[in-house]
């Protein structure tokens, strides 16, 4: 998912795990498990990996090689990104409960993203976003264009 882009880019600045876990208030441990993919990143933290690096979510998916977008925001407003899936997924005529079981999920999950009461998980995220090719940080509210992928 995302484990060859966070190694590259660490070892493009000559950075430690320990550097990273630091600016994360993380344990290395747990900063090392989430580089190699042991254990999944969360998104506020790969959000502010990607935001240390200057770089997009959609890079650091591998999603394309576009390092950065052009009035990239930030912070993630919860509720905007929400909305975002929500429009999405109505666009596609799909009901809360069709696009949970596509992704295996519960479909009262979906109902808290799209409400933006949490967070959308990382794998929930990429999963979307690479079956539907549509961009990360366009679904995160994060730019407005590209929203879809090539």
């Amino acid at each position: 998912m995302y484990y060859e882009r966070l190694k590259y880019l660490r070892e493009e600045k000559d950075l430690t795990l320990y550097y990273l876990s630091e600016y994360l208030k993380l344990n290395r441990e747990v900063y090392g498990q989430y580089e190699r993919e042991y254990v999944i990143m969360p998104i506020k933290h790969l959000i502010s990996i990607c935001n240390f690096f200057n770089v997009s979510l959609d890079y650091v998916f591998n999603f394309n090689n576009n390092r950065q977008y052009i009035n990239c925001i930030k912070e993630v407003d919860w509720i905007k990104a929400g909305s975002r899936l929500k429009e999405f997924r109505q666009e596609l005529k799909l009901t809360q409960e069709k696009l949970a079981k596509k992704l295996n999920i519960a479909r009262s999950i979906i109902g808290e993203y799209e409400k933006g009461n949490f967070p959308i998980a990382t794998h929930t995220l990429y999963d979307v976003c690479k079956k539907y090719k549509i961009s990360a940080d366009y679904l995160l509210g994060r730019i407005d264009e590209p929203k879809y992928l090539k």
